[in-house]
């Protein structure tokens, strides 16, 4: 099979995608692929416009025989998650993705794919410039900044969106159909100093680094219970201290609060006359850490080496109840749904510690499809913080999708699934962030449900898509809109 992407079928939403691949589009940067999708729109000769937020809206009449169904808004977001492995160097800001096909699927070289959700844009890209497809009246709605604070969805204005019902194309296993979705919370938590001490006279000084994890979306892939690069440095840097006189200087772990830290790191000082020992016991961790995970991670490496430090220390009060309490910090599944086997319903992703000059950010991202488990998930975070002399806020918070069981759009999409296929799709609620619970504030009336194709590892450099569920995706997705319930 040839690598290019191109070739593969449908080769209309294939093309569309490899596009989006060569166009930088990290969270935070809009304007390059918010150009390129309304010129896309204006080329077609369709109606395109983009909000003040930045959000891309393309709409197309109905085919001849489909004006009386319900007007369909194809949704998904512009962003992707920016996550390479640190071996390589790519700007993500300005260089293309290296999407390539490896057997049953596509993924890129030693970066995030982009799939999330570059397959949905791409398909309601295509549906727009085919002429042969049938469908009702159509708004293809492309929002910015969904990975970072879903800031194209709370930006909407009420009355953008002339649409009955929402298909948003942002979901990633193929045969499920989401009606509900977690909401989720920011904790921005900060030590404070006024003082740095120096290296203590006859230390040396080292750094310590945790690398290989598998990491992931903090939503989606919560549930696999895989390491958390702060929460096994922490735990390493807490024996360091006790055992060895170790001083913490600077910590680095993770860059994304919504993808499950896959690095961290640490630069400290230890007396000089007991490296070896120091040394031994950071392999004695390693192979500990690759023990407990060994049905998880597959890479885990833990390695310490001899590093030289302009800079001063951490105050040791500071470094005590920062390493406590990050330790401390509730992380991974929090509680599952009772009545709902196997979805999760609250969890934190201890996403970001980073210290500075003077002082440490610690950010959060919590997740619950119950509001009052969220808040008081924020509240235990909050009292463990606030004991260990840190502040602590709460940002960003958006409310989860309530599930809807007679929706007219799952009842549609349920039967052209089970006649097509020969199996009922299962339906789902995701413990993941989907944009349709803040859509649904300002279009509280709205028919909206969830789907796509199946994607692994997003928010990772080991992001693929399956290559098979493209192409079912597609056909069920067109299949679909043939099928759009009738106004009323």
């Amino acid at each position: 099979m040839s690598t290019d992407i191109r070739n593969l079928e449908p080769k209309a939403l294939w093309k569309h995608f490899h596009s989006l691949t060569q166009i930088p589009r990290p969270s935070g940067k809009k304007e390059a692929i918010g150009n390129f999708l309304l010129d896309f729109g204006k080329s077609l000769g369709l109606e395109s416009l983009r909000d003040e937020t930045g959000n891309v809206l393309i709409r197309k009449p109905a085919t001849p025989g489909m004006e009386q169904r319900k007007a369909v808004i194809l949704q998904a977001h512009m962003d992707m998650v920016p996550q390479k492995n640190s071996h390589i160097e790519h700007d993500f800001e300005k260089d293309p993705i290296q999407a390539y096909v490896d057997g049953e699927w596509v993924t890129a070289r030693d970066t995030t794919l982009g799939a999330d959700n570059g397959i949905g844009v791409a398909a309601a890209m295509a549906i727009l410039e085919s002429k042969e497809i049938a469908h009702p009246d159509l708004e293809m709605f492309i929002t910015v900044d969904e990975e970072t604070g879903m800031d194209g969805a709370f930006g909407l204005q009420a009355g953008f969106l002339k649409g009955d019902i929402l298909m948003n194309l942002d979901s990633e296993d193929e045969g499920e159909l989401y009606i509900g979705c977690a909401g989720g919370l920011d904790a921005n938590i900060e030590f404070r100093y006024t003082e740095e001490e120096k290296i203590p006279e006859g230390d040396i000084v080292l750094k310590v680094s945790l690398k290989g994890l598998k990491g992931g979306h903090s939503g989606i892939d919560i549930i696999l219970q895989r390491a958390n690069a702060n929460k096994l440095l922490f735990r390493f840097l807490k024996q360091a201290v006790i055992a060895y006189e170790a001083r913490l200087a600077k910590v680095e772990g993770g860059n994304l609060r919504n993808a499950i830290p896959r690095e961290a790191s640490a630069i400290l000082s230890i007396p000089k006359e007991i490296y070896e020992e120091f040394v031994e016991f950071t392999e004695e961790m390693e192979d500990l850490f690759i023990e407990e995970y060994s049905s998880v991670e597959d890479k885990l490496s833990l390695s310490v080496e001899p590093c030289s430090w302009e800079g001063g220390l951490i105050p040791e009060e500071i470094q005590d109840d920062l390493i406590n309490s990050v330790i401390a910090c509730p992380d991974g599944v929090y509680r599952m749904i009772p009545d709902v086997p196997g979805v999760v319903e609250t969890s934190n992703n201890l996403a970001v510690v980073q210290s500075g000059e003077k002082n440490i950010v610690i950010r959060c991202l919590l997740r619950s499809s119950v509001d009052s488990r969220k808040e008081e998930l924020a509240s235990a975070i909050e009292s463990l913080f606030t004991m260990a002399g840190a502040r602590v806020g709460f940002t960003g918070g958006y409310p989860g999708w309530e599930p809807k069981l007679d929706s007219p759009i799952l009842r549609c999409m349920k039967e052209v699934y089970q006649r097509k296929f020969g199996i009922e799709p299962k339906v789902m609620i995701i413990h993941a962030g989907l944009e349709c619970g803040i859509l649904g504030t300002h279009y509280p009336h709205m028919d909206m449900i969830s789907f796509g194709p199946t994607i692994r590892h997003p928010h990772s450099p080991d992001e693929k898509v399956n290559i098979a569920t493209v192409a079912k995706f597609w056909d069920y997705l067109l299949e679909s809109l043939k099928e759009i319930p009738l106004k009323d």
